[in-house]
């Protein structure tokens, strides 16, 4: 059996701790771990694992991985989301040009807190899979929840028939649902063999099919990635596994899972999972809550302090503030789109923006200059590269820097400094076994990250 992780989410709902450019899936929500980590980590002994993710996010997958000790056996880089259809496509024909495997679908944004109930299903689905069924598996709902899907199935053996799959519902009829017993939480999480997953959606969907056929064939592999090709992946069409195979085949099985499953859809659903003083109250970071009930209160770098509130979401990043009641917070969305329609970098990106080579903080910035904290990993360079319209100054804070300004190579360690004119050639790499971290200080008329022209660049950017 062959994982194959989805990781293409943006997690919006979860703004502003989850943007696009560092979405949930990379953070760690309720753990030590990020989620991607976690998803990994309760698979147990099993091989290594495929992931679809957006290729702007390609580092982030391969070194969280590293992190935990995880050698990815692929990592497929979509040129666009065009959701879940076509990237378990992808992984199914990248899986079949080897052998025909059973594969495990999961998203990398999930919370399963009990791993041997997990396990256990796992163990169940393998057979109707190796069978030639399309098993999903569905959630034992705990209340009437409106912004899942449902399956209907039919019996009550450990591997059952689906009847239907269905719409959200309202509240009345999810209450339906529940008080039924017939009807599971849609996971979106699957189990299948390659070979049966391309038979159903040639049969339904030929056309996915055909474009990620040819995308594949047209990919290139760049260091450990494989790029999708751009222009034949446009063509594909934007469809749900769901809505392209799972609710036309007649293959379709499920397998009931109880097992403290979370999407961890919405901040109401973090604090739901999380554990709770005496007052109802989910806590992280330095908060004072006083007189506070039934609250999410994180805080990422301030104090935060609240003073007789309830039933409300606090969440503080280091450039932007969420305060809103917990029954409302879905509509965070509205406002991600509302920063999107000014213009405003914060729908998209935090203040510290993580690059292959490590990071950077954009301290302060005024209307001629912007102040950065930039931290390179050991063995990291950043790109050969000039500015046409700034001059940057280094102070080298911590660790050693080799810098190369214009036809001149140079050593810098603590407290040295170096300054590049408009114009000059330059780059930044650290030679050392610690973190280099350096001050940049830029001046121009514009600042803007698009004022790169790169020459070389061992990541393989353009």
């Amino acid at each position: 059996m062959i994982p194959i992780i989805l990781s293409g989410g943006a997690g919006t709902r979860l703004w502003p701790y989850s943007r696009a450019s560092y979405p949930k899936q990379f953070l760690p929500l309720v753990g030590d771990k990020t989620m991607l980590q976690e998803t990994v980590s309760r698979l147990g002994d099993v091989s290594a694992p495929i992931v679809v993710c957006n290729q702007d996010h390609r580092f982030m997958v391969a070194e969280q991985l590293r992190s935990i000790g995880v050698q990815a056996d692929k990592i497929l880089l979509e040129p666009e989301g065009r959701n879940t259809a076509p990237a378990i496509a992808l992984a199914a024909l990248e899986v079949l040009q080897k052998k025909d495997q059973l594969m495990l679908v999961l998203p990398a944004d999930h919370v399963i807190p009990d791993s041997a109930a997990f396990q256990l299903a796992l163990k169940q689905a393998e057979k109707a899979a190796t069978e030639n069924r399309l098993v999903t598996f569905g959630i034992v709902p705990t209340y009437p929840e409106t912004g899942y899907g449902y399956i209907k199935s039919k019996g009550e053996s450990e591997i059952r028939d689906v009847e239907e799959f269905l719409e959200k519902p309202n509240r009345e009829k999810a209450a339906e649902y529940v008080s039924s017993g017939d009807y599971f939480w849609n996971s979106g999480m699957f189990m299948f063999k390659a070979s049966c997953f391309i038979e159903e959606l040639e049969k339904y969907a030929p056309d996915i099919v055909l474009a990620c056929r040819a995308s594949l064939a047209q990919s290139q592999k760049d260091l450990d990635f494989i790029r999708i090709d751009k222009d034949s992946f446009s063509e594909c069409p934007s469809d749900s596994v769901d809505y392209a195979v799972m609710e036309k085949t007649d293959r379709a099985a499920m397998v009931p899972l109880d097992a403290g499953w979370s999407d961890v859809g919405s901040w109401s659903s973090v604090w739901s999972i999380l554990d709770k003083d005496d007052n109802g109250n989910a806590i992280r970071g330095d908060v004072i809550a006083e007189d506070t009930q039934n609250c999410f209160i994180q805080s990422q770098d301030t104090l935060v302090a609240t003073i007789g509130i309830k039933d409300t979401v606090v969440i503080q990043t280091d450039d932007a503030l969420l305060v809103a009641a917990k029954d409302q917070i879905q509509n965070v969305k509205n406002v991600v789109d509302g920063l999107k329609q000014l213009g405003r970098s914060e729908s998209a990106q935090h203040r510290k923006v993580f690059r292959p080579w490590g990071h950077y903080d954009s301290v302060d910035s005024g209307d001629r200059f912007q102040v950065k904290r930039i931290v390179v990993k050991p063995g990291a360079k950043l790109s050969l590269q000039m500015h046409h319209h700034r001059a940057e100054h280094w102070v080298v804070v911590s660790g050693t820097a080799q810098v190369v300004n214009g036809d001149k190579t140079i050593m810098l360690s603590e407290n040295e400094s170096t300054y590049i004119p408009i114009g000059v050639t330059h780059s930044l790499s650290n030679p050392g076994t610690i973190p280099l971290e350096i001050i940049e200080v830029q001046s121009g008329s514009y600042l803007g990250e698009d004022d790169i022209v790169r020459f070389e660049d061992i990541y393989g950017r353009s």
